[in-house]
């Protein structure tokens, strides 16, 4: 009767280390540290290529974008794991 008894507590304490917190693992964003950042800027000389970042797989809300506007150079908000690639030519 011990021995069921202690079985019984066992797996009870092993299931409720396996469950954890709950809930889901999030997408990852990466917040910018220009202040430290030392990545050198790229020659953005007739180049049109923008990275735009949103929130969800929705792509409603723009967290930020990253890429060459036809001489300048582009990077504001955040990245992440949505996104969607633009290109095309300068006048």
């Amino acid at each position: 009767m011990k021995a069921r008894h202690f079985i019984g507590s066992a797996l009870l304490m092993a299931g409720m280390l396996m469950v954890g917190c709950g809930g889901t693992e999030g997408t990852q964003v990466e917040e910018d540290h220009l202040a430290t950042s030392e990545d050198p800027i790229p020659d953005c000389t007739n180049v049109y290529s923008m990275t735009t970042y949103y929130s969800d797989a929705a792509k409603t809300n723009v967290v930020g974008e990253r890429g060459c506007d036809c001489g300048a150079w582009i990077r504001w908000g955040s990245t992440s794991g949505y996104y969607d690639l633009y290109s095309g030519t300068c006048f």
